[in-house]
């Protein structure tokens, strides 16, 4: 497999120390996790947001990729804690450390540990568009305006 070489630099200096630094935990993984870096245990009170720091910041020297922070899906399902915009966009020009927005959607306080993996890092390809404003379209498709369930239920 292919692998794209990209620039990271710790902003923390307990990154690759006690706190192990963004890894994919598969040959099969899509995403690496992202842990908290964080000095002691944190918590998100319930129905509250909460910005975690992973020690991280990237390069990504290539404007045709983004990094997307997503939901690990066993914090969602087993304690209602996501990432609270649903995802995370970074830019490849930005180069501060990427901090992760955690929402606790639970009704129990959430407590996060120094290290524990608190989402996903997905690289994908960009393609950045030119807007033509037009008062027609210049093709028409069966489903034309139809949205929200349109399609059917299956």
């Amino acid at each position: 497999m292919f692998k794209r070489r990209i620039e990271a630099k710790i902003v923390n200096p307990l990154l690759g120390t006690s706190i192990p630094a963004p890894t994919y935990a598969t040959d099969g993984s899509a995403a690496m996790d992202l842990r908290a870096c964080v000095e002691g245990v944190v918590t998100i009170q319930p129905g509250h947001r909460l910005l975690v720091e992973t020690g991280i910041a990237l390069n990504m020297m290539d404007p045709g990729l983004v990094a997307i922070v997503a939901s690990r899906s066993g914090l969602s399902l087993k304690h209602g804690v996501r990432v609270a915009q649903g995802i995370g966009v970074i830019d490849s020009d930005y180069h501060g450390e990427i901090c992760v927005i955690l929402a606790n959607d639970s009704d129990k306080p959430f407590h996060i540990e120094p290290g524990d993996r608190i989402a996903q890092l997905m690289f994908q390809p960009v393609v950045q568009v030119a807007l033509h404003f037009t008062e027609e379209f210049s093709t028409e498709t069966e489903r034309g305006t139809g949205g929200f369930g349109s399609t059917g239920k299956s």
